[in-house]
């Protein structure tokens, strides 16, 4: 039948039980089937992970700079990891370091973000990740 019609014998699911097939032009069936990953692929959008890198001893004008760019992070919609970086001896004050990582978390409580990773310290680090929330 794809013969006489000059069209060609496409298998759609050969999975299934009996396999399903088509008859049709398979020129313009791959080219419709390129066309709608192209404009899936424009419509994704692809979560970055923004990395803001503060010491404990941060400033006052500086935090809210730092703020000011995890709010507009978030708002694009990719997740945020805040870094309170320790150096040297600073590490024996590592709970200034969560103090400050709290401090962020209180400060975005009423922006729509959710805290996806408790402040917690890896190695000279404290982390905490956030997410928008959707």
């Amino acid at each position: 039948m794809a013969e006489e019609a000059d069209l060609d014998l496409v298998v759609i699911s050969p999975n299934q039980a009996p396999p399903v097939a088509k008859i049709l032009n398979y020129g313009k069936y791959k080219y419709e089937l390129e066309k709608k990953a192209k404009e899936a692929k424009k419509k994704q959008h692809v979560v970055d992970i923004k990395e803001i890198k503060v010491r404990y001893k941060i400033d006052t004008h500086d935090y809210e700079v730092r703020l000011k760019n995890i709010r507009k992070f978030i708002s694009q919609g990719n997740k945020v990891k805040v870094v309170v970086m320790l150096r040297g001896r600073e590490m024996q004050h590592s709970n200034l370091a969560i103090e400050l990582a709290e401090k962020f978390i209180a400060d975005l409580a009423s922006d729509p973000v959710v805290v996806e990773k408790k402040p917690m310290i890896e190695g000279r680090n404290v982390t905490v990740w956030f997410a928008p929330s959707s």
